[in-house]
């Protein structure tokens, strides 16, 4: 049988972490007090083959009602791969040893700014119909598969979006806005090929207005 597309973002993030603590400790092993550790969390941008942020662009630019998870105020967090990169080749350049927690923005920002943000960011005229965490796990729509970035702020992985940055903020960690991750983002997915212009994330205009559709019978 084939598998779901759940079901395979499932398995991954649950190989994900324990072989990513592996690793750490293994470098430290062989390198003790000599290895320089990032945990970056979600890296988007321009160059993102998965798609995770890219989806919000994208349907945003679409326009139209969008379904848009959870409260406004559930912390999101995500770093652009061009202030990573820079980051850390300043950090190798320097030397530098420990454990980083390098995601961003440097201030709290809950998806509802991420959103407004992007749909700023691209002139775009959509609107938002907020949908709470209870009723979409009802319809079955995933956090971070159906709807990326977020994760309600609730459970084992309410953290998500609560991630402690001050010692890369104290090494110097920069981000650029949002609203140039945004455009940048668009512009580069709609400078791909036709065939790779679908996403790999996020959930399908089809299965967005069903759920849209039952929200607004459930309200009345």
């Amino acid at each position: 049988m084939k598998e779901s597309r759940e079901s395979i973002i499932a398995s991954k993030f649950q190989l994900y972490g324990p072989l990513k603590a592996l690793s750490e400790q293994e470098a430290e092993k062989w390198f003790p007090k000599q290895t320089l550790i990032v945990r970056p969390g979600l890296i988007v941008g321009p160059r993102d083959e998965s798609d995770r942020f890219t989806y919000w662009p994208v349907r945003i630019d679409r326009g139209g009602e969008v379904l848009a998870p959870g409260a406004p105020t559930d912390p999101v967090q995500f770093i652009d791969g061009r202030d990573l990169a820079e980051w850390v080749i300043r950090m190798v350049e320097q030397r530098e040893t420990g454990i980083y927690n390098a995601t961003g923005p440097d201030k709290a920002l809950g998806v509802g700014a991420m959103l407004e943000g992007i749909k700023s960011a691209n002139n775009s005229k959509a609107n938002f119909t907020w949908v709470d965490a209870d009723f979409l796990e009802a319809q079955k729509v995933t956090p971070w598969g159906d709807m990326p970035v977020w994760v309600p702020p609730r459970g084992e992985e309410g953290g998500m979006g609560r991630i402690n940055i001050q010692r890369a903020l104290g090494k110097g960690l920069t981000f650029r806005p949002l609203v140039t991750t945004a455009r940048d983002t668009l512009a580069w997915f709609k400078s791909q090929p036709a065939e790779r212009q679908k996403l790999k994330a996020g959930i399908t205009p089809e299965r967005e207005a069903e759920v849209l559709a039952a929200w607004h019978k459930a309200k009345g």
